[in-house]
């Protein structure tokens, strides 16, 4: 049932819309971005999360935050496009498509304000009106890159779901972790785009998930999309992987990714790295989904990820009427842990899927075309 995907960003007459993930799953609001200051709070509050989403909306929150800008001259609103790249750059330092989205702006931005030949691109000595036709078409850019962006978010996406299902059997036990479904991305998600490609099949899968403390992802998000799409969900607490592992429920684990480091290292959601222990220990596969946009060669192993850490009050208040923790305990709340490269069984890439040892094994897939970094 794909036509009941919710869609996480939307970009309709001009407008920025995201469905505030911080309000499900009691209610389903869409809010307006309109500022970079909007878009910064949104993605900081997890008002849209998820790396390939996060992406999308940062590049159309670039836009929108820019198109009413006044400047005439190429050179200062290329320079006010930098403040706000690194102003929203800012927001959440572990997911990759953060900064490769605005990167990519910025790429074709600079291609458009100098030229093909690295000339500066006017078409008369003096600026005036000339100046501000350039700032009018490097707007449009900006709007027509995010744009791209999220199309090609949603076709990578399907095709992560088409590689991963082949995987995958009718009738299998899958466990997941945080959201990396359609909340997650453009469209389809990454991880569970395989449990909808399979819906649509009839493969019947039997999906476990884990609640995903503290900001419980788990159970607001994944077991809402996945339930109001008509697959069959279990939601467990996070210290229950062990157990429906070991009762036999589990045949595959599927999670998503925020950064892959060029070893193969993944970071995802905190908690990731222990279930893919726990499958390791019981003889389950561990399948990481990874937008090659996610892939940061530039990055040698899981070390060299900067992992982003929290306010104590996710852990000790959030989600309870009164402080449930002694006043001023001390409290360590990191967003993201790092899955090693030995217990992913296998990355799945809209590009196809890599098998150890990474480091051989994910540069290949930028050499067929693959877009990340």
């Amino acid at each position: 049932m794909l036509t009941a995907l919710a869609e996480p960003v939307k970009f309709t007459e001009d407008r920025l819309l995201i469905l505030d993930q911080t309000q499900l799953p009691g209610r389903a609001e869409y809010v307006e971005l309109t500022t970079k200051e909007d878009v910064w709070d949104a993605i900081y509050r997890l008002r849209v999360r998820g790396a390939p989403a996060i992406g999308v909306a940062a590049a159309y929150g670039a836009y929108v935050s820019l198109r009413g800008s006044a400047e005439t001259d190429p050179e200062g609103f290329y320079a006010e496009f930098l403040l706000v790249k690194e102003y929203l750059n800012s927001s959440r330092p572990t997911a990759v498509n953060l900064s490769w989205a605005l990167e990519r702006l910025d790429r074709r931005l600079t291609a458009e304000k100098d030229g093909p030949d690295g000339e500066r691109n006017r078409a008369a000595d003096e600026r005036g009106k000339s100046g501000a036709a350039a700032v009018e078409r490097m707007k449009e850019t900006m709007r027509a890159e995010a744009e791209a962006i999220r199309r090609e978010d949603e076709a990578a996406c399907r095709a992560m779901g088409e590689h991963g299902l082949t995987l995958l059997r009718p009738g299998m036990g899958i466990l997941t972790h945080c959201n990396a479904g359609t909340l997650a991305t453009a469209k389809y998600g990454t991880a569970l785009s395989p449990l909808y490609v399979g819906h649509e099949k009839g493969y019947d899968f039997q999906v476990f998930a884990d609640e995903t403390r503290p900001l419980l992802q788990g159970a607001r998000l994944t077991a809402w999309e996945l339930s109001r799409a008509g697959i069959q969900v279990t939601l467990i607490c996070d210290n229950m992987a062990s157990i429906v592992m070991k009762n036999g429920w589990i045949d595959a684990v599927v999670v998503g990714c925020d950064r892959m480091a060029a070893n193969g290292d993944g970071a995802n959601k905190i908690g990731t790295s222990g279930v893919a222990i726990l499958a390791k220990e019981y003889g389950i596969p561990f399948y990481m989904f990874v937008p090659s946009s996610t892939i940061d060669l530039a990055t040698p192993t899981g070390d060299d990820i900067t992992i982003e850490l929290r306010r104590g009050e996710e852990i000790s208040e959030m989600w309870y009427e009164r402080p449930m923790a002694p006043a001023g305990i001390n409290t360590y709340n990191p967003a993201f842990d790092v899955t090693d490269a030995k217990y992913i069984t296998a990355v799945v890439t809209e590009k196809g899927i890599a098998y150890p040892p990474y480091g051989e094994s994910l540069p290949k897939l930028f050499e067929q075309g693959g877009h990340g970094r």
